[in-house]
């Protein structure tokens, strides 16, 4: 057994197509096929059933698969520490993001990265904030950009910055007329929110419970750009963290709230074992000052 096998094996599992996984892995197809029925052979089991259509894994191979990754991810923290002793400033680091931040802040972290640590190759994932602190324990991201709190004793997080709520109306809206906004001033309007699973929500439904605000049940958005298109088109109103606001674009009016204002707090959070903290320190500095 040898892990280019596994990789091999691990690109099939995951795609479930040996020509794209042999395009994957830079091999031929009957490449890739031969190595991996030598592996099922010094196994002595099936891995994989091949139909006409399609690749299955058998009930052995999905439970193989599973210490094929987890040995992969080993391999790759072996091959990142001995990178890193040369130079803690090389390598790859895997950095996630959720939604309605990642848009807004990666484009200035690679340019930022590339200028002070040019010898890291910057690996950037955007997923909701669970997807994240699961990728992150089990080793598929090096570190991650989460609204605060998180509670796990295997992570250890740093706050960053808050990004303050803003009312976004359209520009012909009643509320236009204040120059600012009380919470509790809503309580007479339905408000969009974002779809399940989006922190962003859960943030907002934190302030509509306690000023007793209605959400638009009839509408939800999927990401925080459909909302403002939505706001813009007189849909609704909805609640705009500051990052992602354009104060320059038209059809569209950001009030500022009354204090106190809500917001939400931006963390970076990683493992306490990772062996990138270098690199995570130079990264946190950086995301401060942008």
């Amino acid at each position: 057994m040898n892990i280019r096998d596994l990789k091999y094996f691990l690109a099939v599992a995951e795609l479930k197509h040996f020509g794209q996984a042999a395009e994957q892995c830079f091999v031929s197809q009957p490449t890739l096929s031969g190595q991996i029925k030598k592996l099922e052979e010094e196994l002595g089991v099936k891995l994989l059933e091949r139909t006409n259509r399609r690749v299955l894994l058998t009930e052995t191979g999905e439970k193989i698969v599973h210490s094929v990754r987890y040995i992969l991810r080993e391999i790759d923290t072996i091959n990142e520490i001995a990178v890193s002793s040369q130079d803690p400033l090389a390598g790859k680091f895997r950095l996630g993001a959720f939604p309605s931040i990642a848009t807004y802040i990666f484009p200035k972290v690679v340019t930022g990265v590339r200028a002070v640590m040019p010898n890291i190759r910057l690996i950037l994932t955007e997923e909701k904030t669970a997807i994240l602190i699961e990728k992150l324990k089990y080793g598929d991201i090096d570190a991650a950009l989460v609204a605060l709190p998180v509670h796990d004793d295997f992570l250890v997080s740093r706050k960053l910055f808050d990004d303050p709520f803003y009312l976004a109306v359209p520009e012909d809206h009643e509320l236009t007329q204040y120059e600012t906004v009380d919470q509790k001033t809503l309580s007479k309007f339905n408000v969009l929110l974002l779809d399940e699973g989006h922190c962003l929500r859960d943030q907002a439904l934190d302030v509509c419970r306690l000023n007793h605000i209605a959400e638009d049940h009839d509408i939800r958005a999927t990401g925080i750009e459909t909302l403002r298109l939505m706001v813009k088109a007189g849909t609704g109103i909805t609640f705009m963290p500051e990052i992602a606001m354009n104060e320059q674009e038209d059809g569209i009016c950001y009030i500022p709230f009354t204090p106190p204002v809500p917001s939400r707090s931006i963390g970076l959070v990683w493992r306490k074992t990772s062996p990138r903290i270098e690199v995570i320190e130079i990264l946190a500095k950086l995301l401060t000052q942008t």
